[in-house]
């Protein structure tokens, strides 16, 4: 259910108007690494499920990595549906991260296998779904499906991070999750650059030209 009286970006949600933009099949979305240097973008969606409420949802960047865990795999098993898109590094470089983003986005609403009524995007964009969207400024803290989406892409995202860094631990993935660290600097400077990393981005770039 879509409620045409509110704007497509939303900012200071209220509880009411939380209420209102929650009724329905609604798909909650948000993205995880936008700004690291190496693996792709991820992002979710998810529907919950209005008879099986999930407790402590919130922004997945401000609990804690035993708590994510938790709340992951409640939203895993009591969410109507949950889909994870992504866009790959060559995607990134080729559009850049904002529409790689974007289609990564409409790759997670594409792949529920319930059909949304309408979707809730955390940020100030929407991209095209084909159905009625709204933005929410920071909804990842405020409504419960995208705080589930928040968590699912984190999560995902994570899990790559920590797989990449047992394929080359001298970069330390596992630590810094691919963000532009001092030490993730100082093991593009020693080691290179890999396929997986964002050829676009300033510092990958420079680290190419160097050699």
């Amino acid at each position: 259910m879509f409620n045409a009286n509110l704007p497509v970006v939303i900012k200071n949600i209220t509880p009411e108007q939380v209420q209102q933009v929650s009724i329905g099949l609604v798909a909650g979305v948000d993205e995880v690494g936008r700004g690291p240097l190496v693996g792709d973008v991820v992002t979710a969606a998810v529907i919950l499920d209005p008879a099986k409420p999930i407790e402590g949802l919130n922004d997945s960047k401000k609990l804690t990595e035993k708590r994510r865990n938790v709340l992951y795999q409640q939203i895993l098993d009591n969410a109507l549906a949950v889909s994870v898109g992504r866009a790959t590094p060559a995607e990134i470089d080729q559009l850049n991260i904002l529409h790689a983003t974007m289609l990564a986005m409409q790759r997670a609403v594409a792949g529920l296998t319930i059909t949304p009524e309408s979707v809730l995007v955390d940020g100030n964009r929407v991209p095209d779904f084909g159905i009625q969207a709204h933005a929410v400024i920071k909804g990842d803290g405020l409504v419960p499906c995208i705080s589930a989406a928040s968590i699912i892409a984190k999560v995902v995202r994570d899990k790559e991070m920590e797989q990449l860094d047992g394929q080359y631990p001298q970069y330390g993935f596992a630590k810094h999750k691919g963000y532009p660290t001092k030490a993730h600097f100082e093991a593009l400077a020693q080691f290179g650059v890999l396929e997986q990393h964002r050829k676009s981005f300033k510092p990958v770039a420079e680290c190419i030209a160097k050699r």
